[in-house]
This record gives structure tokens, sequence and C-alpha cells, in this order.
């Protein structure tokens, strides 16, 4: 089964165009080695993924014959993230939610941001 096919088929990646760009780019490596969008996988297999700035790595159990729920991927996956990633993960979540541009500023928040860079 191509490497884009099951990414997909997984729910790791939303559709199949953006599994396989990503393939492209070399944020998917099988044993150190980017692969392209083509790359057949096996049962046994391990691969890692770099999606937003985390390294995640899996471990393929089994290859599924079409798309899956989200609720039966641990069918098909073992997810051997590292904890580390995992908590990489959390603080980007957090600090994420602490940034929240909604356009242009207003005035006082235009003050606050001068009075600020002035000190």
């Amino acid at each position: 089964m191509r490497i884009d096919l099951f990414l997909w088929y997984t729910r790791i990646f939303k559709s199949r165009t953006i599994a396989s760009n990503s393939c492209k780019k070399g944020h998917i490596k099988i044993d150190g080695k980017s692969v392209k969008p083509s790359f057949d996988v096996f049962n046994g297999s391990s691969f890692s993924v770099k999606k937003k700035q985390i390294l995640y790595n899996f471990y393929i159990k089994d290859l599924p014959s079409s798309r899956v729920g989200a609720k039966i991927v641990d069918l098909y996956l073992k997810d051997l993230t590292p904890q580390s990633e995992n908590e990489k993960k959390e603080i980007l979540l957090k600090t994420k939610n602490n940034f929240k541009f909604k356009g242009k500023p207003s005035k006082k928040e235009r003050r606050d941001i001068n009075e600020f860079l002035n000190e």
C-alpha cells in the first residue's frame, strides 16, 4: 500500500493531497530516509511524521482496506511518540491560546503596545 494512502486511511492527515505534499516536502521518514508518496509500506514497518513542529513515531500493525473511523485507528497503528514530543505538543497548544490576534488592534491595544515598546 502507498504511504500517502496509508496516512490518509489512518487519519494522520485530513486528505490524501496533504499526505502526498508532506511526503514530497520530506516530512515522512522511514528508517531515517525521506520517502516519495508512492513508497510501499507493509505490516511491521515503522515511520516518523513531522507535523506542526512535532515528530510523531508510528508502528504499522495492519493495513486497512479503506479509510477507517477515528475510534478504530488503534487497530492499524501503534503510537511510539516519545513523552518529550507530547509535552512539546501541550506547550504549543497553551501558547497558541494565549496569542490570539483578530485583525487590527484597537486604539487601547495600540497604546498598550506603544507603551510596552517605549519602556
